[in-house]
């Protein structure tokens, strides 16, 4: 058996899709379980909407989430020589053929499709009219010699069986008049040239598999095995698109979604194993099968990949957290002050409370972060006279205190309770919003010690509550 190789094959002519990640995700893995390679081939022959950026996007996608490729990156327009080469033996070998049809006479016969409301097929004007006969100001599109009669079998790996009546598959094109090849014809020479042994992509591709077949079989090539994951759908059941907001992975990272949350969300979206939710990277790796995927669509479901984001939060190690937070400071808030480090390092214990994102981390910090606060109106709006005073005593008994811990503040917490005939939140809720700005945050025994007292006294003095 051939070593396992498989392949990712994006076009750069817009932003890379989440479903697209994980169809990368779910060849990597493949190919990582099985101990072979796995190659990133970017299809770039579209000219007109290929675009560097985008290109540059895909490669920051996959390294953000971990997805490491194999050797150099395949560039399909490189090889475009080659494909017109195959397509050329192709037609010698009488397996295609030059079509003249006009464009007026195409978009006729698509018309009359539509009148129909049956999909368009070409109708094989030119598969059997002598050359000799062809009109001289046209330049040829050349089309592969599909199968009419009978029925093929695609033995997928993922959905089972898939037939298909041969005539329902046109004689399509494989040469463009321009001389460029299209997508069918440069995807089946690339499989072949790089050795690709197992495709793994979208259902929505299966129709273009019949065709690749057909190629390969041609040009007496061995066949991948194919395996067509079941698309994914929004939480309404509609297919997801570019357009559908949280579709790629910038839209994740953005709001402080980690790469190995999200990794692991993806790995479970359509595949499961056991009734194991979480899984390290090794883990991922030693477990994944096709046999697992399901064959209906799956929900992207922002609520469980926050779910699933908080636990790692909860989970992973402080250090590694606080790295993850100064990389998504530095990339979409601004960078932590080296100063204030080691007070985040030692508040993330509780700024990682009910936190959800790396964002709810950042704004839990902003307190610490930020030497002036900016306040919440409506929240000032609740410094009456009451909390003013509350704040007021506070601030006078624990400048009689050397050390500011949750021992020796609870007894001043206590005590103002009492004599101001209130509740913990009647006290704590002043007390936050004059030392955060705001009355949402973490607790407050933890926010004044993470202060420090030089630091709640400057801020309990200040002029807001004047």
């Amino acid at each position: 058996m051939s070593k396992v190789a498989t392949r990712f094959a994006p076009s750069p002519t817009g932003p890379l899709h989440i479903g697209g990640v994980r169809t990368a995700l779910f060849n990597w893995l493949f190919s990582k379980n099985n101990k072979g390679t796995f190659h990133l081939r970017i299809e770039d022959t579209d000219k007109e909407r290929s675009k560097k950026e985008y290109h540059d996007q895909i490669i920051k996608s996959l390294n953000w989430i971990g997805i490491k490729h194999d050797g150099d990156e395949y560039i399909q327009s490189k090889n475009i020589d080659t494909h017109v080469k195959v397509a050329n033996e192709l037609l010698k070998s009488g397996n295609a053929y030059k079509c003249y049809c006009s464009t007026e006479e195409i978009e006729e016969q698509k018309k009359r499709s539509r009148q129909k409301k049956i999909p368009y097929v070409y109708n094989r004007k030119w598969r059997n009219i002598n050359e000799a006969n062809a009109p001289k100001d046209i330049k040829p599109v050349i089309r592969f010699k599909s199968k009419i009669d009978g029925t093929s079998i695609l033995k997928d790996l993922v959905q089972g069986d898939v037939e298909i009546e041969n005539n329902t598959i046109e004689d399509f094109v494989i040469l463009r008049n321009d001389g460029t090849p299209t997508y069918n014809l440069s995807a089946s020479v690339d499989d072949h040239n790089m050795n690709i042994t197992h495709v793994i992509r979208g259902d929505d591709h299966k129709i273009n598999t019949f065709k690749q077949i057909q190629i390969h079989t041609a040009m007496n090539w061995k066949l991948p095995s194919y395996a067509h994951i079941p698309l994914i759908h929004t939480i309404g059941g509609k297919k997801l698109s570019k357009r559908d907001k949280a579709s790629t992975l910038d839209d994740y990272s953005n709001i402080g979604i980690m790469p190995d949350a999200l990794r692991n969300y993806l790995l479970r979206l359509g595949w499961s194993y056991k009734d194991k939710e979480i899984f390290t990277l090794d883990e991922s790796i030693k477990h994944f099968n096709l046999e697992g995927i399901g064959k209906s669509p799956s929900k992207l479901d922002l609520s469980r990949i926050l779910s699933m984001n908080e636990h790692y939060i909860k989970s992973i190690e402080e250090k590694e957290l606080f790295t993850q937070l100064t990389k998504y400071c530095e990339n979409y808030k601004k960078k932590i002050p080296s100063e204030k480090e080691d007070k985040i390092k030692s508040s993330l214990v509780f700024l990682k409370n009910k936190a959800k994102t790396l964002d709810d981390i950042y704004n839990n910090s902003k307190y610490i972060i930020q030497d002036k606060i900016s306040f919440n109106e409506e929240d000032v709006k609740l410094l009456d006279n009451k909390a003013k005073k509350i704040i007021s005593e506070f601030s006078n008994n624990i400048s009689k205190i050397e050390k500011l811990n949750k021992e020796t503040l609870e007894p001043i917490i206590n005590d103002l309770i009492k004599s101001n005939e209130t509740n913990f939140k009647g006290v704590g809720q002043p007390l936050r919003i004059v030392l955060t700005g705001s009355k949402y945050g973490p607790g407050i025994y933890d926010i004044i010690t993470s202060l420090g007292k030089d630091e709640v006294q400057k801020r309990l003095g200040s002029k807001i509550i004047q």
